[in-house]
């Protein structure tokens, strides 16, 4: 399909994205927002709850025939040819804490004939910090700020570890990888324990050169791969297998992908 082909779709996604500002932002630092544990022992709010009910409700409005696959609410997307993957809230620790790092992610899944499977539009939308990402499939990545006119984006340049910056989670889930992690650390220039989603998006503006999480769901990247991607890097698993659909999450400016994978393995 042709970028054109797409403009429906993004507009979709940020009529999404504003659905779920709206939510979020009326219960970030709420003192009655409701916190639970899920059966997985992550926590969970009742603003991540009601942001994927009301934007799966949008999508069987506007779009009955497409699937979707949600963090808390499961999935009708395994016959579908599209699929919306929703993450209400990325980075919910930090939502409960009020610390403004966090954000909706929206991505677009389409499955070729032969089972293959590609993000093609992807938003996400951190009011608290003012944001919001957004691409679709040959397009191009842009940025918005507190509400301004969209900014093109695009990686950096680095072509060495020595001189990358490189941000991170935590050493959480790292296991028998751990040591040459740390050592891939060591050897780059600059590193920061940002996590989540802005990492990624920190390499889409290029202010960073690799953004790495060993242990990730579908939902927590598939609307990052289509961002950046369209900023000219690249997304794949830490075992270099390109696309959202492994289960950890590394993004670069491509120039150094092959590299990092070199050195975690």
């Amino acid at each position: 399909m042709s970028a054109f082909d797409y403009k429906e779709d993004l507009a979709l996604a940020h009529k999404l994205a504003d659905i779920a500002d709206a939510i979020t932002l009326d219960r970030y630092q709420a003192q009655d927002l409701v916190i639970s544990t899920k059966p997985d022992n992550t926590p969970v709010t009742d603003a991540d709850r009601a942001t994927e009910q009301a934007i799966t409700a949008a999508i069987a409005k506007d779009r009955p025939h497409d699937g979707v696959l949600g963090e808390e609410f499961g999935s009708t997307h395994e016959k579908a040819k599209r699929y919306w993957v929703i993450d209400p809230i990325d980075g919910t620790k930090n939502f409960m804490r009020g610390v403004p790092t966090w954000a909706t992610l929206i991505g677009l899944v389409e499955r070729s004939e032969d089972g293959s499977e590609k993000v093609v539009v992807g938003v996400v939308s951190a009011p608290a910090l003012s944001r919001r990402w957004y691409a679709s499939e040959g397009s191009g990545s842009y940025v918005i700020f507190a509400k301004g006119a969209p900014k093109k984006i695009s990686v950096s340049k680095v072509e060495s570890i020595s001189d990358a910056s490189i941000t991170y989670s935590d050493f959480v889930g790292w296991n028998e990888k751990l040591s040459s992690f740390r050592k891939l650390l060591d050897d780059s220039r600059r590193t920061r324990g940002l996590g989540d989603f802005w990492s990624h998006m920190l390499v889409a503006e290029g202010a960073v050169d690799v953004a790495i999480e060993p242990v990730l769901a579908l939902w927590d990247m598939a609307a990052l791969d289509v961002i950046v991607r369209e900023a000219g890097g690249q997304f794949s698993g830490t075992n270099g297998v390109n696309g959202p659909f492994q289960k950890s999450g590394l993004s670069t400016n491509g120039k150094l992908h092959t590299k990092i994978v070199e050195a975690l393995s």
